[in-house]
């Protein structure tokens, strides 16, 4: 993501912009991230910086996470409830969903979550697994399951949202949140019209 990626996201109306630490090609430096907080920092009311990790140690997610001022990390791995107790900001915790998953099995694991997570500032985010690749992945999955959780807590979804779905996805879902990354890109790049249609879209829908 470029400056101007972020600026438009924040003047759009994202409330979460994320910043990838994990391995991957959306990956940025803390030199960059820090660039990307600070473009939207003028921006009322100004979004809310999500550092994105994948199996990183806590002490490495949180020194990035105080070097970039963070307001929230995202936990993309296997990181086990013990692990996230050391985690001294507020969490985004991936719940993955493979193309086999049972919705029982999913609801099971988001209630175990917020039982144990209820004294830190938590949300639980429902995401496609495809292959061993966690998130990023352009593919849904089956939004029953996310029907199924969002009817008893609250859940951020992604996996294949884009501009021309999230609508149907949200009626569906009713889901806490949305997050979106390839949907809102065209040839690897953000597209700053599918992130400006992407989020009104969703604004539209309250």
């Amino acid at each position: 993501m470029e400056v101007e990626h972020a600026v438009k996201a924040g003047k759009a109306g994202a409330d979460f912009i994320g910043k990838v630490f994990a391995e991957s090609k959306r990956k940025v430096t803390v030199e960059q991230a820090v660039r990307l907080v600070k473009s939207v920092q003028d921006i009322n009311p100004c979004p809310e910086a999500v550092g994105v990790f994948r199996n990183a140690s806590a002490e490495e997610v949180n020194r990035i996470a105080r070097e970039c001022r963070l307001d929230r990390v995202q936990l993309s791995g296997q990181e086990s409830i013990e692990y996230c107790r050391d985690i001294t900001f507020p969490i985004i915790k991936v719940v993955h969903v493979s193309d086999d998953a049972r919705a029982d099995i999913i609801l099971a694991q988001v209630q175990k979550w917020y039982e144990v997570m209820k004294r830190q500032k938590f949300l639980c985010l429902l995401d496609t697994v495809v292959n061993g690749q966690y998130g990023g992945t352009g593919v849904t999955f089956d939004w029953r399951i996310a029907k199924a959780v969002a009817a008893r807590f609250p859940v951020m979804v992604a996996g294949g949202l884009t501009p021309e779905n999230v609508a149907e996805m949200v009626r569906e879902v009713k889901p806490w949140g949305v997050d979106v990354a390839s949907g809102v890109e065209t040839n690897g790049r953000k597209d700053p019209v599918k992130i400006d249609t992407f989020i009104r879209t969703v604004w539209n829908m309250e």
